[in-house]
């Protein structure tokens, strides 16, 4: 019975993830084809190799100081060594809340809410995806930490390191991933420096030891109508950024 119930658990947690990715794919649960359900195994099959941590590389070292506080808020992505769901991607926004302290220095379940929005290939034309994830902070102290971990879903949770930071202005951040195969560039506003761009680029070669091999910058095309769809603020993304095509 011991037996039949492991694998009757393992039959669930495939199901759930298989209705994940389905949901990321297609956002809607539908019934799928033989051909569909092969496709959606392989990308899982994806999905479960590409967030392995193992390296011969060093560990990442992450910044001495990141207030939880000025962190959050709206991040654009300027530049990415992307996971397959980012291969193609543009106009990608991230909206960090702090939950409140449930008096144990944490939320009820999760520190942070992390709303990741973006077009699946084309600037506003393309699909809108969206992909709600969970964040936790690591470490003793939950208000000054670089250490995070993230569940984009249940029961994945990627470490979440963050470093590098503007730790004056907080107007610049680059996550990285311990493998070194996946990076995450992002700014306050959808555009960035070259100065600061080839800056942060050089760190993650020097610093760092990534092989930038795949790093693409991301598209930010924004329209004040985009921009209203979005629910963004005119402080979140000022009139100056806004395309008039």
């Amino acid at each position: 019975r011991r037996s039949a119930q492991r694998i009757d658990l393992a039959a669930a947690v495939r199901a759930i993830i298989s209705h994940k990715i389905a949901y990321l794919i297609n956002f809607s649960p539908r019934v799928i084809c033989a051909d569909e359900q092969a496709q959606q195994a392989n990308q899982q099959t994806k999905m479960g190799n590409s967030l392995t941590t193992k390296t011969t590389l060093p560990p990442l070292q992450t910044v001495a100081h990141c207030e939880t506080a000025k962190f959050m808020g709206t991040w654009f992505v300027i530049g990415i060594k992307p996971t397959y769901l980012e291969t193609t991607c543009s106009n990608a926004a991230e909206k960090y809340t702090l939950l409140p302290d449930d008096g144990d220095g944490g939320g009820a379940d999760h520190d942070v809410d992390i709303d990741f929005q973006y077009n699946n290939k084309e600037p506003i034309t393309s699909p809108l995806k969206s992909l709600p994830q969970k964040g936790w902070i690591q470490g003793p102290n939950k208000a000054d930490s670089g250490e995070w971990k993230v569940s984009p879903f249940w029961p994945v949770k990627m470490p979440y390191p963050i470093i590098e930071i503007d730790d004056k202005l907080y107007q610049y951040v680059v996550v990285g991933y311990p493998s070194r195969q996946y990076c995450w560039i992002m700014s306050r506003k959808p555009t960035m420096e070259e100065s600061t761009y080839n800056m942060l680029t050089e760190r993650l070669t020097t610093k760092h030891q990534y092989d930038l091999e795949g790093l693409r910058k991301v598209p930010q095309v924004w329209t004040k109508e985009e921009r209203d769809r979005r629910g963004l603020t005119k402080e979140e993304l000022p009139d100056k950024y806004l395309s008039t095509k």
